[in-house]
């Protein structure tokens, strides 16, 4: 029988990072997930025209991530919001994309399309929300509400859009769209949150040609990461948050999870996690994913 550790643990050496940019208070207080996020269906999103063959522009996003967004060593994309912040006429093209999204009304598109106009929309605005609050080293940081009238809760919550008179929030479009509305675990490989922790920003737009071969590469690339998965020893793995967080994406158990890993894990991994029986713990680093 597996033995278990306790949840939203972190190592002594994060708490030591932690520590040094003071935010373990912040970590003890709120460690869970990023914006607390319950699946709720938001009923007036779940419309399509499957009829229609339109295709939703995404150049200006693709033309931003090719100027500001750099592979790195570490296998984890950084993405340069001082060089964004300081460049006028990008920070207007960013806008003025995310300006052309919120003059759409998505339902009337395909669900495929509809699958990447979100995505794009989810990872562009929080770009936004993070060069516009830059310098910053958390997007946690960056609230327009504060825990205890004492610490920020990140932006998650905040109405930042407005699509067909609604009001929008990142947490609007993750929890209350794309999560049940596609019922895909890949989803969270999809959307990113401007953390070392996450999964990586990709370097290639959403379209609905390419949508499943991002999301299947998206998963590979993080479960074969340590920050998805890293084997301690024999008896005990620290595997990211995302998936204590969001277990119920993933089949609601350890059991579960560790299938999910085992499905996109490359091949000695993959062995090595369907024969698992020790403990999990669970980490996330919250750090910016800046140069």
């Amino acid at each position: 029988m597996r033995r278990k550790r306790f949840r939203y643990s972190i190592s002594s050496m994060m708490l030591r990072r932690r520590a040094a940019a003071g935010l373990i208070g912040l970590i003890l207080i709120t460690g869970a997930a990023p914006a607390e996020g319950k699946l709720k269906l938001l009923p007036f999103w779940d419309a399509s025209d499957e009829s229609n063959a339109s295709r939703i522009d995404h150049g200006a996003w693709q033309e931003i991530l090719d100027t500001y967004l750099r592979s790195h060593g570490s296998g984890i994309n950084r993405f340069d919001y001082a060089a964004l912040k300081a460049n006028a006429g990008d920070t207007a093209k960013l806008a003025g994309y995310l300006s052309y999204l919120q003059g759409l009304d998505p339902r009337t598109y395909s669900r495929r399309e509809q699958k990447a106009y979100w995505f794009n929309f989810y990872n562009s605005l929080t770009v936004k929300v993070v060069a516009d609050a830059y310098p910053v080293d958390s997007i946690r940081k960056i609230s327009d509400s504060m825990l205890g009238g004492l610490i920020p809760v990140g932006p998650w919550g905040d109405v930042r859009a407005e699509v067909c008179g609604q009001d929008l929030t990142l947490d609007n479009i993750e929890h209350g769209i794309l999560r049940p509305i596609y019922r895909d675990p890949r989803i969270h490989y999809g959307v990113n949150c401007a953390s070392l922790g996450c999964p990586n920003l990709l370097e290639t737009a959403f379209t609905a040609a390419n949508t499943e071969t991002l999301l299947d590469g998206a998963a590979r690339a993080y479960v074969n990461h340590s920050r998805g998965v890293d084997f301690v020893d024999d008896d005990f793995i620290v595997i990211s948050s995302i998936y204590t967080w969001f277990s119920e994406d993933f089949g609601d158990t350890e059991e579960n999870v560790l299938k999910h890993l085992a499905r996109y894990a490359e091949e000695a991994l993959a062995e090595r996690l369907k024969s698992f029986e020790g403990a999990i713990d669970y980490e996330y680093d919250w750090d910016l994913n800046q140069p």
